[in-house]
C-alpha cells in the first residue's frame, strides 16, 4: 500500500470527539441495517429451538461427568448458581430437573446419559450449523464450505464451545471454593471477581471472538473486528437477560396467556434475545472489516489528507 503521507511525517491521530462519534454510529448504523434488513430472524428461531432441544440432554450430560468427580447435591447447587442468569420462571425449569437428576440413581443417570450423549450432541450440532449459517449469511459469504467442510465445522466448534464452556465454568468454581477455604482477604471486597456474570461474560467474548474470527468465514476476519464482536455481543447478552427478566416479571405476566407452558416461553424469549446479540455481534464483525478493508488505514484514528487537484490543461 502506498504512503500517503509526505516522507518523515507519521500519520496524525485525529482526537476529534465527534469524529470518534460519528464513525462508531455509522458503523453501529450499518451494523444493525445488515441485522434487520435480512431474514436473519429464520436463522435466530432454527438456533434457539435446537439450543432449546440440546439444554437438557447435555445438562444430564454435565451431571454425569461432574458426578464422578463430586457428590450430585453439590453438582446441582453449582449449576444453580449459573443458571442464575436466567429469568425467574424459565429458572424453575432447570431448579427441577437438578433436584431430579441429583437424587436420580447411579444406574439410570447413566442409562439417561448414554441416550442424551445421542439426542443432545444431534440437537447441538444442529444448533451451532444454524449459528454458523447466519452467521455466514450475515457476512455475505460468497466462497460457501462444501456440505463435508460446514459440517465438520460446525463439529468442531461444538467440541470447542464445550471445552471453553467447561474450563470457565472449573475456573470459576475453583476460584470460589479456593475463595472460602483459603480465605483470600484482599480479594473478598471485589465482588465481581466472585460474579458468575463476570466470568460468563469472559467465557462469552472468547468464544464468539473465535467463532467470528475462524468459523464466519473462510477467511480469517481482522482480529479488531472479532474482538469488538464478541465485546458487543457479552455486553448485548447480558443487558438482554436483564431485560427479558424484567419484562416477563414486571411488564407481561405469561403465565395468564400461557398457563403450565409459560416457562418454555419465557426461555424461547430469552434464547432468541440472546441469539440476536450474537447475530449482531457478527453484523458488527462484518461491519467493521468492510470499513478496515475499504479505507486501508485505521478509519477512526487516522484521517488521509485529500490530494490536490490537478489543474485541468487548456485546449
Amino acid at each position: 500500500m502506498p504512503d500517503s503521507h509526505p516522507k518523515g511525517h507519521s500519520p496524525q491521530i485525529d482526537l476529534d470527539p465527534v469524529h470518534w462519534a460519528r464513525a462508531t454510529l455509522d458503523v453501529l448504523g450499518k451494523a444493525l441495517t445488515r441485522l434487520w434488513g435480512r431474514d436473519v430472524m429464520l436463522y435466530v428461531g432454527g438456533v434457539s429451538f435446537w439450543i432449546m432441544l440440546a439444554v437438557f440432554p447435555l445438562l444430564v450430560i454435565a451431571i454425569g461427568l461432574y458426578g464422578m468427580l463430586s457428590a450430585p447435591d453439590q453438582v446441582a447447587a453449582q449449576a444453580e448458581i449459573l443458571a442464575r442468569m436466567l429469568p425467574g420462571d424459565a429458572r424453575g425449569i432447570f431448579e427441577s430437573e437438578l433436584q431430579r437428576l441429583a437424587h436420580a440413581p447411579s444406574g439410570a443417570l447413566s442409562t439417561q446419559s448414554i441416550v442424551a450423549l445421542v439426542v443432545g450432541g444431534y440437537a447441538a450440532h444442529r444448533g451451532f450449523k444454524a449459528l454458523l449459517a447466519g452467521l455466514s449469511f450475515i457476512h455475505d459469504e460468497e466462497n460457501q464450505r462444501g456440505f463435508l467442510g460446514f459440517n465438520i465445522m460446525a463439529l468442531i466448534v461444538l467440541i470447542a464451545a464445550l471445552v471453553l464452556m467447561g474450563l470457565v465454568s472449573v475456573a470459576f468454581l475453583s476460584l470460589r471454593v479456593m475463595a472460602v477455604a483459603l480465605d483470600f482477604r484482599p480479594l473478598a471486597g471485589i465482588s465481581w471477581l466472585f460474579s458468575e456474570w463476570t466470568w460468563t461474560s469472559v467465557g462469552l467474548v472468547l468464544a464468539m471472538s473465535l467463532i467470528y474470527r475462524y468459523a464466519m468465514s473462510r477467511e480469517p476476519v481482522a482480529w479488531r473486528a472479532s474482538l469488538a464482536g464478541g465485546v458487543a455481543a457479552a455486553v448485548l447478552g447480558l443487558c438482554f437477560s436483564w431485560l427479558c427478566a424484567f419484562y416477563v416479571e414486571q411488564i407481561a405476566h405469561l403465565g395468564a396467556t400461557y398457563g403450565s407452558v409459560a416457562t418454555v416461553v419465557v426461555f424461547l424469549i430469552w434464547l432468541s434475545w440472546n441469539v440476536n446479540a450474537l447475530f449482531f455481534g457478527g453484523a458488527l464483525a462484518t461491519e467493521m472489516e468492510i470499513a478496515l478493508h475499504t479505507r486501508k488505514i485505521k478509519p477512526v484514528l487516522i484521517r488521509r489528507t485529500p490530494a490536490p487537484r490537478r489543474p485541468r490543461a487548456v485546449r
